[in-house]
């Protein structure tokens, strides 16, 4: 895709009725999601998705598909990701694809295919949804790491069908999808053993696999189907997923393009060309809400914090992947607080409920791709807003909130108040609450705010407390707003998302920290070198036959 073709947009929007890559069949307490993708089905033009290879598109699928099993059937407990077609598993992204993709196109995609593998993670943990990769045939790169994100890893012992990482090899890149960081911090592949298996182009099969600890298990092809479904089974047995639970329909998400603005029933976004800026606006949950399950089920996808949890998660990858030149994302509330700490009050309330636990996983995930998007975040707590409880981990979020003060105004002043959805129910990726990351884990700072739950604290306390990074009051509050989007727009954007990467993740690492962080700098920088995609870069002249021309020199 070159820049002409950005004007192509694309719609996250999906269902299993427009599926051209996955199929999804439940039985009882176990869901297959089967890859068999359609050659001539890529979400852009110039390129075939052969031998199982994939794209964005089919990535839209499996995330749209993950949420169905989520919400629309309560009752798996345990899934199992393997292909559709035969002696192949997954070839990983399609080469041609990254071949003729702009650089921020292919950045993108790994990034929203990260968050895809991560969100089968994040459910195993805090869901109880247990993931098996049936791998039956051969399984490259990105199909690989697809398989590494699930829990358990079964592969047909065929003499034929392997596992490999071969992007260094093939393609001068990296696994930009986690793999090495998988292989290492989950699979607990010695280093040496890694470096060999990440720079084969054949990859390892049978015993070996399992010796190096790059799968759990093997069989032969006439045992494969069984062990896979026995494995699956006793998976399943530990989850406390209910076998009755009522699913909830996701139904499709309404929404108004317009050439500047994209609005959601409690989701608006307003975008400033001159200024450079998308203004995102979520609102405070209106009318009669439900205070008991009985009432949440009957709401379904039209509870509020589900529907705002889907409509701004749909805004954000508009932005992130329609609007590249659109750098500062100004985080905005309005509506009644009240409302939204009185939903937060029922959530908490029924936090067990399998519904309730998806919902608060939705949101999660949501905020946390608002974290690690690369665009300059500010929170503007104005007049109207409702930046409470779950809203409050906008201004969070953000890399800098700007609060209004109106000293001699109580009535208009804005509020921000905290609850207990603030101390730990939101990680970020690195696994710390906001506040936590705020204030390092320092104990006086997270007791102070601590202690101040469940009060309407103004500009002066908020400021104090150290939940807000300037308050302005109104005779200063327009020039102080205007000359930092400026200011954030003069500078390199470059410069501005390895800034934000590296600060808003302080002194905790882990996994998934570690997985966008290789992105961030080495894919990213990777990606754009000449002895990847020069005239004669790796993966410019894979598949004609002409052997790659590397610069030999060592950065």
């Amino acid at each position: 895709m070159t820049d002409s073709t950005q004007a192509l947009r694309v719609d996250y929007r999906t269902d299993p009725t427009q599926y051209r890559h996955w199929k999804l069949s439940v039985e009882g307490p176990v869901a297959r999601l089967s890859l068999d993708i359609a050659e001539d089905g890529g979400i852009r033009p110039g390129y075939k998705l052969k031998l199982n290879s994939y794209d964005l598109g089919v990535d839209i699928e499996l995330n749209d598909a993950l949420n169905r099993v989520r919400f629309e059937h309560p009752e798996v407990r345990s899934v199992i990701v393997t292909s559709g077609k035969d002696r192949i598993f997954c070839s990983g992204a399609n080469i041609f694809m990254l071949g003729v993709s702009s650089h921020a196109w292919k950045v993108n995609f790994c990034k929203f295919t990260n968050e895809t593998r991560n969100g089968i993670e994040d459910t195993s943990k805090h869901s109880g949804l247990k993931f098996i990769a049936a791998v039956n045939g051969a399984c490259a790169g990105g199909g690989y790491e697809l398989a590494l994100a699930c829990d358990e890893i079964i592969l047909v012992d065929d003499r034929s069908s392997s596992v490999s990482l071969p992007e260094v090899p093939l393609l001068g890149v990296l696994p930009g999808t986690g793999g090495l960081t998988r292989v290492t911090d989950k699979r607990r592949v010695r280093h040496d053993l890694a470096d060999i298996f990440c720079t084969s182009v054949e990859g390892v099969r049978g015993q070996r696999a399992v010796d190096w600890r790059l799968v759990d298990a093997i069989a032969k092809p006439a045992q494969f189907g069984a062990a896979v479904q026995e494995r699956a089974a006793k998976l399943a047995e530990a989850s406390d997923r209910p076998a009755n639970g009522k699913g909830v329909s996701l139904t499709r998400l309404e929404r108004q393009d317009g050439a500047d603005s994209l609005r959601y029933e409690h989701v608006s976004v307003e975008i400033d060309r001159t200024r450079r800026t998308a203004t995102l606006t979520v609102k405070a949950p209106t009318g009669t809400q439900p205070t008991d399950i009985a009432a949440i089920e009957a709401a379904g996808a039209a509870w509020w914090p589900l529907a705002m949890a889907r409509q701004l998660d749909d805004a954000i990858l508009n932005l992130r992947t329609n609007e590249l030149d659109i750098g500062t994302w100004l985080l905005k509330t309005e509506g009644d607080a009240q409302a939204v700490l009185a939903s937060d009050a029922t959530m908490l309330a029924n936090k067990d409920h399998w519904l309730v636990r998806e919902t608060l996983g939705a949101l999660r995930r949501t905020l946390a791709r608002l974290d690690v998007s690369s665009r300059s975040l500010f929170a503007l707590i104005e007049s109207g807003s409702c930046f409470a409880g779950l809203l409050a981990e906008l201004a969070f979020a953000a890399d800098r909130a700007y609060m209004l003060a109106l000293p001699d105004d109580a009535d208009k002043a804005p509020k921000l108040t905290l609850d207990a959805l603030n101390f730990g129910f939101f990680p970020m990726v690195n696994d710390q609450s906001r506040l936590q990351r705020r204030f390092y884990e320092e104990t006086a700072p997270l007791e102070a705010a601590r202690g101040a739950a469940g009060k309407a604290l103004d500009a002066d306390e908020a400021l104090q407390l150290g939940l807000v990074t300037m308050a302005p009051d109104d005779i200063d509050w327009d020039d102080e707003i205007r000359m930092a989007i400026e200011e954030r727009a003069a500078m390199s954007p470059d410069a501005l998302t390895g800034l934000e990467a590296n600060l808003r993740f302080a002194s905790k690492e882990n996994m998934n920290t570690r997985i966008f962080g290789r992105l961030t700098a080495w894919q990213n920088w990777i990606f754009n070198r000449p002895n990847a995609v020069g005239a004669k870069g790796a993966l410019k002249v894979y598949g004609t036959g002409e052997k790659a021309g590397f610069d030999l020199n060592r950065v």
